[in-house]
């Protein structure tokens, strides 16, 4: 790890502020991006000493960290796959759409969920790697919304603000997400998450409330520490994002640009009124509503092509989604038609120009504009009516602009407000903006040109990196489970966590070696390995009647249940499933302590079954079970794949076998039966378990670190947990300095280690046998 000699300031963002590429020489050559974030930060990294994480913008390309424009830039390589599934996929195709209202209809597949966790940890880890230990790192916007929890897990030294560049839904419609906890989640490892818009803020408290049961009070939501008493704040406000101002005005000003401006009008032939439209090619944009109101307003006879026209520049946008090529083929079909039928020789209604210009002939477009269109249907902020307002140092110009961008809620009054819903209002709107008075409109453009000369992108970046560096830097040795070890390998790991010193003046039988008995000491120190079933030590799969351990796990499990025969060392089995499933299917070793219904029942195997601990529901907890059984069923009623499944203490939600659609709906829906009986939903891989019993594997797992203790004799007991859940992410953050953790599989995690599969943590248990034994491990 870094330590000190790291980054002061690691900025996180899905793309470098460079483009770059590298030759068959292996000669590295970039060129500057354009964008507004680059020129708000650069010069904060520059006199801060920092690191830029982010990817290439192109398939496979691998390159090490390097130095541009005075800021160390350190490409994260994205697979040809990935990028169709994390970046096209979920991001584009899922939150995207998802966060805007759901003008497009959001796609969920499971493929593009794995690929953005995936590739959100690279970025973390990536960034975990280049911070200086007390050091600010401020990740960038929804397709890395899982980077905060997962650096803080890495990291908990690091002071970590996220900003949401894009709306932030209300709970009704994040809700629909499959994965709604996990965003929340990992957005909440954050210390300050910031916002457009004041209500984009509230509607990821009020979503952190719902889907958490967190403590909210205004725009802080307290996260409880392992014990559940008040931990870390979380604060989530608005910071508007604005545009380099001054520079944009004074590009506006130069000959060059201004030469341009008449030169457009000059081959447009002059028009009256030349109205703007300037966007990326995307359905949140309201094209193709702006131009059907122009092709009425024509149609009506109150705009005409002799005295008016609009051009469109619409900018190259994700070609390689689909809804973005439908988009495309709509709007130039009916710009086609609109000229058709409207236009005349030498006068053209529309100008489309599906194209990317550069800063100095958007400049001259914005001088020649007298009207700007903004029409968005939902937009974080829209930096082009600020672009427009910038260059606008004639004071001449009317901004119309979509009540649903951020824009709005900074710049009124000033612009012409519209509802892009409402054609006939936007008509009303387009003739009130194209015969506003001159004197009108210049009253309009110095206010809002004061407005945003005064609060440029400079001063977003200072006021939000403010609130977020006087957050107080924590020790990087706070949080022993999120420490270092995840940068050791598990050998190592394994070596660590097995060498105990023994105690004095005691004796004791250890182990046999080589068939012959020893005598040892007794330790002070014993060992309990725990380890959650399916997934972990059986594969997943449809039926869970027939889950079954791997052979390869199977005999890893006898290897350890052979040192509990003579040593301090103890098994556990902790699952989700109830007691008595969990013996059937486990076939665990005699004297293997069972640990079923998420810690509401326990147990301990014996030759002829389970001994279990007395369990019984009292007469509130009987009748809430029934209710939530009452409710999932009426959850999964008419919905093929899904089924209820009833425990001693819980139900259960199973959406395995159920389609995209219809496992979110019974999501929500089960979310809400929780919710209204007052009890938290706990989330795993396709299931929503709700118990009337307050526990979790993470409080199993500590009093099971007790009862070994006491039948060991022994003053401390490490412990080994291994799983595979969301669920069992309680047990990892349960556990205490010296214990080892071990994620199976993909996802976020508080462990300290990961594995593949249950076969490959079936080496490590086989590896842990045989150190305990005192020999090498394979």
């Amino acid at each position: 790890m870094p330590g000190k000699d790291g980054y002061d300031l690691v900025v996180v963002a899905n793309r470098l502020p460079v483009d770059f590429s590298v030759g068959p020489d292996g000669e590295l050559t970039w060129q500057r991006s354009p964008g507004g974030l680059v020129t708000a930060l650069e010069p904060v990294m520059q006199d801060a000493d920092g690191a830029w994480v982010g990817w290439s913008g192109a398939p496979d390309l691998a390159h090490e960290p390097f130095t541009a424009d005075g800021m160390l830039l350190v490409p994260v390589t994205l697979s040809a796959t990935e990028i169709k599934r994390y970046y096209e996929g979920f991001s584009n195709d899922t939150l995207w759409p998802l966060y805007h209202d759901v003008i497009a209809p959001p796609a969920y597949h499971r493929q593009w969920w794995d690929a953005y966790r995936r590739v959100n940890q690279r970025f973390a880890d990536a960034a975990a790697e280049q911070a200086a230990e007390g050091g600010v790192v401020w990740v960038h916007d929804y397709q890395l919304q899982l980077v905060p929890r997962m650096l803080r897990d890495l990291r908990p030294d690091l002071r970590i603000g996220f900003f949401d560049h894009i709306p932030f839904p209300p709970v009704e419609l994040f809700a629909q997400l499959p994965w709604r906890r996990q965003i929340i989640d990992g957005l909440l490892g954050a210390d300050l998450v910031g916002f457009q818009r004041n209500g984009d803020a509230a509607n990821f408290v009020r979503s952190a409330r719902r889907l958490t049961g967190y403590t909210t009070r205004g725009p802080v939501i307290t996260i409880p520490d392992a014990d559940g008493r008040p931990g870390r704040h979380v604060r989530a406000s608005s910071f508007p994002i604005s545009i380099d101002s001054r520079r944009f005005d004074t590009l506006a000003r130069t000959p060059e640009v201004q030469a341009r401006a008449k030169e457009i009008r000059a081959d447009l032939g002059d028009p009256d009124v030349l109205m703007l439209g300037v966007d990326r090619l995307d359905y949140t944009k309201g094209i193709r509503h702006r131009i059907k109101a122009y092709g009425e307003l024509l149609e009506d006879g109150r705009l005409d092509v002799e005295h008016h026209t609009l051009v469109q520049v619409a900018s190259p946008s994700r070609e390689n989604v689909g809804a973005y090529q439908e988009l495309r083929e709509h709007v130039e079909v009916l710009v086609g038609r609109i000229n058709g039928e409207y236009g005349e020789l030498g006068h053209s209604a529309i100008h489309y120009l599906h194209h990317s210009y550069p800063p100095e002939e958007m400049a001259a477009l914005y001088l020649a504009a007298d009207v700007l269109l903004v029409t968005s249907l939902r937009d974080g902020m829209n930096l082009v009516a600020k672009e427009y307002i910038a260059a606008r140092s004639d004071d001449r110009g009317t901004l119309v602009l979509s009540e649903f961008t951020g824009a709005a809620d900074e710049l009124s009054p000033g612009p012409l407000l519209v509802n892009p819903h409402d054609i006939d209002g936007m008509k009303d709107i387009i003739v009130a903006a194209a015969t506003m008075d001159p004197k009108e409109q210049r009253r309009r453009m110095r206010r809002l040109r004061r407005k945003v000369l005064a609060d440029d992108v400079a001063k977003w970046s200072e006021s939000f990196l403010g609130v977020l560096t006087a957050v107080p830097p924590r020790p990087q040795v706070a949080d022993p489970r999120a420490a270092e070890p995840r940068h050791h390998s598990l050998h190592d790991a394994l070596a660590a966590f097995t060498a105990v010193p023994e105690a004095a003046g005691r004796t004791g039988r250890l182990t046999r070696r080589n068939g012959t008995s020893t005598r040892r000491r007794k330790p002070t120190t014993g060992w309990l390995v725990a380890c959650d079933f399916d997934g972990t030590l059986a594969p997943l799969v449809d039926d869970p009647k027939a889950s079954a351990m791997t052979t390869a796990a199977r005999a890893a499990i006898e290897q350890v249940h052979e040192l509990t025969q003579e040593g301090p060392v103890r098994l556990a089995f902790v699952s989700g499933r109830d007691l008595s499933d969990l013996a059937e299917r486990a076939d665990a070793p005699e004297g293997t302590f069972l640990v079923g219904s998420h810690g509401a029942e326990a147990g301990r195997s014996t030759s002829s079954g389970v001994e279990q601990v007395p369990f019984e529901l009292s007469t509130t907890q009987s009748g809430q079970l029934d209710a939530l059984v009452a409710g999932f069923e009426s959850a999964v009623s008419g919905r093929e794949g899904a089924w209820v499944q009833v425990k001693p203490a819980a139900a259960v939600v199973h959406t395995r076998l159920a389609s995209v659609d219809d496992a979110a709906a019974i999501t929500v829906a089960a979310d809400e039966v929780a919710a209204n009986l007052g009890l938290p939903a706990m989330h795993g891989k396709d299931v929503v378990e709700v118990s009337v019993v307050s526990t979790s594997k993470g409080e199993s797992l500590r009093r099971l670190r007790g009862t070994v203790a006491a039948e060991l004799g022994v003053e401390k007991v490490r412990v080994l947990y291994a799983g595979d859940d969301t669920t069992d992410e309680s047990a990892f953050g349960s556990l205490e300095q010296g214990d080892l953790s071990i994620k199976v599989g993909t996802g976020d995690t508080l462990a300290s280690h990961r594995v593949h599969d249950p076969d490959a943590l079936a080496g490590v248990l086989v590896d842990l046998a045989r150190t305990l034994r005192g020999e090498e491990p394979q």
